[in-house]
């Protein structure tokens, strides 16, 4: 108690408090400790005595207490005016050096003064991201970080790639600054083009457009005498250490690839930058730390090496290589002669990551064989946890991903949001219908496969563009298949037929359920137009960003935030599965696999009876599309689909 007493002794705002109640000016106190005598000094006449307003001069012989608990009562009275917080430094008046606190940013889901979206501002450069892709050749880095990409702009994260490769062919004068890169995503022209290399029937699909390719080291541009400058030679040479003059240029091209890296992350709003090379020294490593501490110190920086050891793995990735454009049109097996020896130049050098790294406190992560076993490294910040969490989560095993809503439910043929209504029996017919045609789909699969299993041949023969599955064909007639719906009526019971089918694993997911409407749950949206005029004008101005109001309402950020997990699921298994879900729901599914823009995906046209096909390739994903025929009860593929923006907001 004595450090107490002395502790209330030394406080100068203490009041004296005297035995007899007699104060020489007037007031009444009462000894420390005692309590006020009974009767006229009671606990309730004593609040009495208290005056809330300071503008009303106190009473003759009234009793007043100086304490700062009364000034601070009288402080909050509804006249008193309000003085609004000051922005100071709560520890000392010196100005703040220190970077700003960098917790997680989620689009939609987290709100702060400087970034009141919930995306990363300028002034939290610290949470940006530079990651920095190490490896040998054909260890599906490419793959690897166009995955990274679309997971995390799906996300809302602005991402974007820098690929070395790229630009060096352009700075070698193999290629023009308006060619096409086979990992940056920009000035798209069709949503369907730039779906991560979607390929339609083995057919491959449109190139993605590059936009402002730099042009310091472009020697493809004419010379003063306006003739082409020589090109120079791409072959394993060029990769061969020895080669001083093409080490300086791949140095260079690397730099200058970084430095535009560098301003898309500080001028330009990015959030992540992503480097695709090999960087596979610790010099190389070595410069581009020191280039990203001279121009912003507060970055941080991610290493992701991709290490293969599976021979069947490699063979597969080498012969993806082979349809790349630095062997484009070239005789196959003197190509891949060629790279090999790319590969072993490479590998005379090759550092991979480790004590360097951890020495200077650098985090990294490991991915050796595509997934199966990762190694991370003093991994700081949220953006680098939930990569390393996404990238267990990959596999390559042949299978196929199949997104539908349900059947026509009673709401829907009413044209009411939300709800839990029943199907109608159109819908019935639609969860049949959708039943057989799966099934068929799924033998004719399995036939077509083993049939590319029995032609396959390695080195490919001109004119063979399927490169193969690295993953072992031998458990395909083993394979699963789920069926996964929301908890909602029309959902499950799309799913009927194949729930009385033993050889379909059917599971209800709350996650898949349909978007919250809020307060408008059953309500038509002409209602909603007519009635709350304001809120349907702040919608259609902002789908992705507006939540519906009332208790429970959601909007789209919210269910891509729902559907993290659901997304990483669907790619760690290696089954077969059926989505069958809800429009919201199926938007936002299809956004992360065909890589759609942020304002593409709360106007993607998606009504009752489309079922969409995707199968996850080495090199991306095979996309198809049916229309649901009523009057065959069968569903037609459509032709060259391309995704588009909503007609009919009912449907």
């Amino acid at each position: 108690m004595s450090h107490l007493m002395g502790a209330a002794s030394s406080a100068p705002s203490s009041p004296r408090i005297y035995a007899n109640g007699n104060h020489p000016d007037g007031d009444v106190h009462f000894q420390h400790g005692a309590l006020p005598p009974p009767g006229t000094s009671s606990l309730t006449n004593a609040l009495k005595t208290l005056n809330l307003d300071a503008s009303v001069s106190h009473l003759p012989g009234s009793a007043q207490y100086d304490s700062p608990y009364s000034r601070s009562i009288s402080s909050t009275a509804p006249t008193s005016p309000r003085i609004p917080p000051v922005r100071q430094n709560s520890g000392s008046h010196t100005p703040r050096i220190r970077p700003h606190a960098t917790t997680l940013n989620i689009p939609g889901m987290t709100r702060s003064r400087a970034s009141p979206d919930g995306r990363i501002p300028d002034r939290d450069v610290a949470a940006k991201l530079v990651i920095i892709m190490v490896g040998l050749p054909a260890r599906g880095k490419s793959y690897i970080t166009k995955k990274i990409h679309r997971y995390l702009s799906w996300q809302q994260h602005n991402a974007k790639i820098f690929n070395v490769g790229h630009r060096r062919r352009i700075a070698a004068g193999v290629a023009n600054p308006s060619d096409s890169s086979p990992t940056t995503t920009s000035n798209r022209i069709d949503v369907p083009s730039q779906a991560a290399t979607i390929l339609s029937k083995s057919a491959q699909g449109p190139d993605i457009v590059v936009e402002s390719e730099p042009t310091k080291l472009d020697l493809n541009n004419p010379a003063a005498d306006g003739k082409p400058r020589e090109k120079m030679d791409q072959s394993a040479k060029f990769f061969d250490p020895k080669n001083e003059a093409a080490a300086k240029l791949r140095e260079q091209v690397a730099l200058d690839t970084l430095d535009e890296l560098l301003t898309y992350l500080l001028q330009q709003g990015g959030a992540v930058g992503i480097l695709d090379a090999t960087n596979s020294t610790i010099h190389r490593r070595r410069l581009l730390v020191e280039r990203i501490k001279a121009r912003e110190p507060k970055l941080g920086i991610l290493f992701i090496e991709s290490i293969c050891h599976d021979q069947n793995l490699l063979e597969a990735n080498m012969r993806l290589k082979l349809f790349g454009p630095d062997y484009k049109d070239k005789d196959p097996r003197q190509a891949l002669e060629d790279f090999r020896l790319r590969v072993k130049a490479y590998e005379s050098a090759y550092e991979p990551l480790g004590q360097w790294e951890e020495e200077n406190d650098l985090q990294y992560i490991q991915m050796i064989d595509v997934g199966r076993k990762i190694i991370q490294f003093r991994l700081r910040g949220f953006l680098s946890g939930g990569i390393a969490s996404y990238l267990t989560t990959f596999n390559l095993s042949p299978r196929q991903i199949w997104i539908t809503r349900h059947g026509q439910s009673e709401d829907n043929r009413l044209n009411k949001l939300g709800g839990d209504s029943e199907l109608t029996e159109r819908g019935h017919c639609y969860g049949h219908a959708l039943y057989n045609f799966i099934t068929y789909k799924r033998k004719e699969w399995l036939i077509q496969q083993k049939n590319k299993i029995a032609s396959s041949t390695f080195p490919p023969e001109p004119g063979d563009n399927t490169p193969p599955y690295p993953e072992p064909n031998k458990e395909l007639d083993d394979k699963n298949f789920c069926v996964w719906t929301s908890m909602l009526k029309r959902s499950i019971e799309t799913a009927e037929y194949f729930e009385a089918d033993d050889d379909y694993d059917v599971k209800a997911w709350e996650m898949l359920n349909e978007m919250n409407a809020g307060a408008f749950e059953g309500m038509t949206y002409d209602e909603i137009a007519e009635k709350y005029p304001e809120e349907y004008a702040k919608r259609a101005k902002d789908k992705l960003g507006y939540i519906y109001p009332g208790v429970g309402g959601e909007g789209y950020l919210q269910v891509i935030s729902r559907l993290r997990d659901m997304v990483r699921e669907i790619e760690r298994i290696t089954d077969h599965v059926l989505i069958i879900s809800h429009r919201s729901v199926c938007r936002v599914l299809m956004a992360y696999f065909m890589d759609l823009t942020r304002e593409d995906i709360a106007d993607l046209d998606l009504p009752l009876g489309l079922l969409y096909s995707i199968e996850p390739k080495p090199y991306g994903i095979e996309f198809h599309a049916y229309k649901y025929n009523e009057a065959t009860e069968w569903f037609d593929e459509i032709p060259d689909y391309k995704p588009r923006k909503t007609v009919d907001r009912n449907k």
